[in-house]
């Protein structure tokens, strides 16, 4: 058993002992010895026995919702190593693909896929693992629950899901704990409106978020500069012509002010990427051997071949025609 399984575990029975549901007996049953997982890091506990427990402990308290309310209550603490790890991602983009990759580590039955466009959708996957509808919903109902709630606290606003589809019954307490009325679909997820992707955590540490990955087994994810991000977005849009520091912003949903002063931090600025993309473009247009001079400078948004000239010789100190194939 894992830190975080073990962890979670004593979260659970501790969260049901609140409820009044004689947790030793039910543990008893599902063949648990709560006082020596209490005690002893070393005790181990099945999967099987642990879904057993949450089948006995979800049916004795009568709540069809057991898993969402346990989730609600719970604090990232509860998750061990897992949870600090995400309390220690530097974004929330960050903590919410963390959180997807950690999963397994937490449960078997279900996966997070994380993809983002203007929005950012997480999925839900049912896994090939066994368990009945009781373990299932269990399962379930926590990890939507744990993603909506897994930043309170870490952000200085709420958050609250564009939108969430889900199969089967759509209960009101749903709306109530997730924040967001669900609609019916084949599929099983949670939208988030896209400007929470930057937006910054308050306990953010990567040299922790690094030290408890490797405590996990799990290598550390490259940090990428904003510079680069922005550098990488212009290249991939310059079939637009160079955006403009407004259509960046606006893509990024940031404001302007804000992405000036994001690469300020970095040392570098807006027209400064700019220009090394020209470059960067200018020289592969060149060397291509496809395009006219004059072409390439349309491309590159210059309203006359001798201000384009003018900036390529700047940057590497030669005329544009000494490139060409």
């Amino acid at each position: 058993m894992t830190d975080q399984q073990r962890q979670l575990l004593l979260a659970f029975c501790g969260y049901a002992a609140l409820r009044d549901l004689p947790i030793h007996e039910l543990a008893s049953r599902a063949a648990i010895d709560i006082d020596k997982v209490l005690n002893s890091a070393n005790h181990s506990v099945s999967r099987d026995q642990v879904y057993q427990l949450i089948r006995f402990t979800a049916d004795a308290s009568g709540d069809q919702h057991f898993g969402m309310h346990f989730g609600e209550s719970l604090q990232l603490g509860a998750l061990g190593v897992v949870g600090e790890i995400i309390k220690s991602s530097t974004t929330v983009g960050e903590a919410i693909q963390v959180a997807a990759s950690l999963t397994p580590l937490v449960t078997d039955l279900f996966t997070m896929e994380v993809r983002k466009d203007v929005d950012i959708a997480v999925r839900y996957c049912r896994t090939d693992s066994p368990a009945d509808a009781i373990v299932e919903k269990f399962w379930l109902d926590f990890v939507l629950v744990f993603t909506v709630h897994e930043l309170d606290g870490l952000l200085l606003r709420k958050v609250k899901p564009k939108s969430m589809t889900l199969r089967g019954a759509l209960h009101d307490e749903y709306e109530r704990v997730l924040r967001c009325r669900p609609e019916r679909a084949d599929q099983i997820e949670i939208v988030l409106d896209g400007s929470y992707w930057e937006e910054s955590i308050i306990t953010g540490n990567y040299e922790v978020q690094r030290e408890l990955l490797a405590k996990v087994g799990m290598p550390a994810q490259p940090v990428e500069s904003f510079q680069v991000k922005v550098m990488e977005f212009l290249t991939k849009n310059s079939y637009l012509g160079i955006l403009t520091l407004e259509d960046v912003a606006s893509n990024f949903m940031m404001t302007p002010r804000s992405i000036q002063r994001r690469l300020q931090e970095e040392s570098t600025s807006f027209q400064q990427i700019a220009d090394a993309v020209r470059k960067s473009l200018a020289i592969h247009y060149l060397q291509s051997g496809k395009y006219q001079l004059k072409e390439i400078s349309y491309f590159l948004g210059y309203n006359e071949l001798s201000a384009f000239s003018r900036a390529f010789k700047r940057w590497t100190g030669k005329a544009p025609n000494q490139y060409m194939a």
